[in-house]
């Protein structure tokens, strides 16, 4: 009787603990013995619906690839998207949704600068990390924050690396600017004074325009009577194509005109007429072509368009480059997971390189920028055509 208590007292300390060790497991938002959930907030029926669609379309590829291999240490990962419609109001209660009810274990991928930056206070207060925000603003690692990184470089990287290229290989004299009333907009301008102050140079001149302007004409008038030889665009997409084919029409040609990564998409390379030929653009990772990609490229092109039935874009390269780099933290982070054991697996990644070629990526416990390289194109025949002979600094 007394050896069966005995018994019963060893088995009673066996469940306790091991009640604990579930209790524990528990305990770690999103993540269980069997599955890690990641969330998105991002545009899957607005107007930048484009990234929206094929971001989260690749991360789920790459994501069902891994899972198909048996998950990352015996845990599958699973991919919940919510839909902005790309209206920060949305994004908000998308972002509560996830975090509050979802207990997500990561936001990842979350489309736009307002829209993150709105959904930041819930998050962080949640202790969910947000990584590689499909956003180049400074503010997706600017201040420095335990749980924000991001992987490439910023706009303002961008613009400035594009005018110094140009001032030194070009010749350009009269730096001028042309960007949106907004605070993207301000980011370009930012960028554009400290340049030219690092360069001992002035602003000659700067125009600006509403995000849903469809006239430049008058702008564009303003900058070539300031004599201006080389334009900084704070564009996008629309704004970057028509004022560019304005100033073309109106015969000024000899002025350079660059813009930056919200502007690095197959719409404004391939704009109707080659509006936008011998536009520059400056970019943080690779726009691949399936013609003349590497067969690794090649195979998850060929995956990507069977799976889906369509070509994968800008967009689908940031969705695989940021899924890809979740599964490197989270392997690193072992299976005794925890949001600070994933915070140092990113912090330990270091000198990666996406299947594209892209810039080389490190973090560590005080950069969680991942880089501030810049690749530099100019439209070519339809197409982004890297110029610079390789990553551009300033």
């Amino acid at each position: 009787m007394r050896i069966r208590k005995i018994v019963m007292s060893a088995a009673a300390v066996a469940a306790t603990i091991g009640l604990a060790g579930a209790v524990q497991a528990q305990n770690v938002r999103g993540v269980t013995k069997t599955e890690i959930i990641i969330g998105m907030h991002t545009d899957l029926s607005g107007p930048a619906a484009s990234y929206g669609v094929h971001s989260s379309q690749a991360m789920r590829l790459k994501f069902d690839e891994i899972n198909a291999q048996g998950g990352i240490n015996g845990r599958k990962i699973r991919l919940i998207v919510e839909d902005s419609q790309y209206q920060v109001p949305r994004a908000v209660q998308a972002g509560n949704k996830l975090i509050n009810r979802d207990k997500i274990f990561l936001m990842a991928g979350a489309l736009g600068t307002p829209h993150n930056n709105a959904v930041f206070p819930e998050q962080f207060k949640a202790e969910v990390p947000n990584l590689a925000p499909l956003t180049a603003a400074r503010s997706m690692s600017e201040p420095f924050h335990r749980l924000k990184f991001q992987t490439f470089s910023s706009y303002y990287d961008h613009t400035r690396a594009g005018i110094k290229y140009l001032v030194q290989k070009n010749n350009r004299k009269k730096l001028c600017s042309l960007y949106q009333d907004t605070d993207f907009g301000k980011e370009i301008l930012d960028a554009v004074q400290d340049q030219a102050k690092a360069m001992n140079m002035q602003v000659v001149e700067t125009a600006t325009n509403t995000p849903v302007a469809t006239d430049f004409t008058a702008q564009i008038t303003k900058l070539r009577s300031a004599g201006c030889d080389l334009v900084a665009m704070g564009a996008i997409v629309r704004d970057a194509i028509v004022p560019y084919a304005t100033a073309r029409k109106m015969g000024w040609t000899d002025v350079d005109f660059t813009s930056q990564s919200a502007s690095f998409d197959q719409i404004v390379a391939s704009a109707p007429g080659g509006a936008t030929e011998g536009l520059y653009v400056g970019a943080g990772t690779v726009m691949p072509y399936r013609d003349t990609a590497s067969p690794t490229v090649a195979a998850w092109w060929d995956a990507y368009k069977a799976k889906y039935n369509a070509d994968p874009n800008i967009g689908a390269v940031y969705g695989h480059n940021i899924a890809d780099l979740i599964v490197t933290a989270l392997d690193r982070a072992g299976k005794d997971l925890t949001t600070d054991k994933f915070i140092k697996g990113l912090e330990s990644i270091s000198g990666y390189r996406d299947i594209f070629g892209g810039p080389v990526i490190s973090f560590g416990p005080n950069k969680h920028q991942g880089t501030t390289e810049v690749l530099y194109y100019q439209i070519q025949k339809g197409r982004f055509v890297q110029v610079g002979g390789g990553p551009i600094m300033y």
